[in-house]
């Protein structure tokens, strides 16, 4: 038998659904207003007359971004650099986080590594040290020294290795009855499971890869080799006409600073914007719930 709703839970329902729709507004409404500015022309927008539609509608600021094979380039070399360093970073992580996981019965110099990691997280060579390795390593203008010195983020691992000790030591247990060694376990039981914990790291490690820039004006001498966030940041941020070419400068009159910056938002958020929904169900998942019956 249906069981009728009163008048006030009815109310109390639309009146969630209207607040919810409200806030959803307000959080959208910066990004409009972004997405509008971009498309607008550089007069309007640096008038103030750009709100949450575009005015005088122009492709000029993407064209300016997507016009030219340099910046595709660097499309290219942030795409592989966000691949290459989330596999790596991913693999290097899940290998560090389970043995630092177990009891120190079982791992005796489990507490020496873990604070050995942590110390890495509150002191560090420094910037100039750092350099000096990818320079020794003849790593300048790789795609490795955009990777390799963050492959293993160490907030990462402390965030795997405290999901793992939560794991039920009944799976573990089960498994070496059966005849299953470490890295078994680890792959077909403690890697399946750990997939809303991995999705949330990962996504942490694409984001860092994506919007990094800095290391890539520190280790690449050649505008060829740089990432799309160093390109962009030294093309539109500080308007650098050295890279603009002079069949490019009618472009360049119908854009303003507001309009290059709204441009390059959408262009560095736009893949992660993409990836996040598919991402979003693993974060809100039960991590191990239904893993161990009876």
């Amino acid at each position: 038998m249906a069981i009728k709703t009163s008048l006030g839970r009815k109310l109390f329902i639309a009146c969630n659904y209207i607040f919810l729709a409200l806030l959803s507004f307000l959080c959208l409404m910066p990004i409009i207003h972004i997405l509008a500015i971009s498309f607008s022309s550089g007069t309007a927008a640096a008038a103030g007359q750009v709100t949450l539609w575009p005015v005088e509608f122009t492709t000029a600021a993407y064209n300016n971004v997507f016009g030219k094979p340099e910046y595709l380039r660097a499309f290219w070399v942030s795409v592989q650099r966000v691949v290459l360093g989330t596999t790596l970073s991913m693999f290097l992580t899940i290998l560090t986080a389970y043995p630092l996981s177990k009891e120190p019965r079982q791992f005796r110099l489990r507490t020496f590594y873990a604070w050995f990691f942590v110390f890495t997280i509150l002191f560090s060579g420094g910037l100039i040290p750092t350099f000096l390795t990818i320079k020794s390593l003849n790593l300048i203008d790789s795609i490795w020294a955009l990777v390799l010195p963050t492959a293993v983020p160490v907030f990462n691992v402390i965030l795997l290795l405290n999901f793992y000790r939560n794991l039920p030591k009944e799976l573990e247990e089960s498994s070496r009855i059966d005849g299953a060694g470490h890295f078994t376990t680890l792959w077909k039981i403690y890697v399946p499971l750990s997939l809303p914990a991995l999705a949330t790291t990962g996504l942490f490690t694409m984001v860092g890869h994506w919007n990094s820039w800095f290391d890539g004006m520190l280790y690449m001498n050649h505008t060829e080799n740089y990432p799309l966030q160093t390109f962009l940041q030294t093309v539109i941020i500080k308007m650098d006409f050295r890279f603009i070419k002079a069949e490019n400068a009618e472009l360049m009159l119908k854009l303003s600073d507001r309009t290059s910056r709204a441009a390059q938002i959408f262009v560095a958020a736009f893949p992660i914007l993409v990836v996040y929904p598919f991402l979003q169900k693993l974060f809100i998942k039960g991590i191990v719930m239904g893993s161990v019956k009876g």
